[in-house]
């Protein structure tokens, strides 16, 4: 019995071309410079008068949130590039393999948190916002596709299960 691998319909690769994904890209790219604006002006003073914890706090915060966002705006871009055709997708496995979406988590209990500016802090919610839902949109897309059906099986019957299994999670 021979095998086929099915030839399915990626929603998320639809959604990642989508208007849908111009907004997220737009609103990652904005995040981004609005971070950059805080951080160089009105974020360099608060820091100046913080409480020493705070201060350590602030330096190593800023640090895993513009690393945070430049790992989400190099995977933004690379998506936006395989999008416009610029990039295959080979190309962008292998650049996206560099990319980290994960592991930059905040400890908000952490002695000092409380004391950082709110705005500092209101721009890192944002940033682990848009990172949970980066780190989705790339599992969605890049996941292993794994369809192997009997080339005997009725493929409309196997899309059919393929569709109930994704709206049923």
């Amino acid at each position: 019995m021979s095998e086929q691998v099915l030839n399915t319909v990626s929603f998320a690769g639809r959604a990642a071309s989508s208007s849908q994904f111009k907004a997220l890209y737009t609103e990652g790219m904005s995040l981004v410079e609005e971070t950059a604006a805080y951080l160089d002006g009105p974020g360099r003073a608060a820091s100046k008068v913080l409480p020493r914890n705070a201060t350590v706090l602030y330096a190593a915060e800023s640090m895993r949130l513009t690393t945070r966002l430049m790992q989400m705006a190099s995977w933004l871009l690379l998506q936006r590039a395989v999008n416009n055709g610029e990039m295959s997708y080979d190309q962008v496995l292998a650049e996206k393999n560099k990319v980290r979406l994960d592991g930059f988590n905040v400890d908000r209990m952490a002695p000092g948190w409380g004391d950082l500016p709110e705005a500092f802090r209101e721009l890192v919610e944002r940033s682990l916002r848009l990172q949970n839902r980066v780190s989705l949109l790339d599992r969605e897309i890049y996941r292993p596709q794994e369809a192997i059906v009997p080339d005997n099986e009725n493929s409309v019957r196997a899309q059919l299960d393929l569709l109930r299994t994704a709206f049923t999670n």
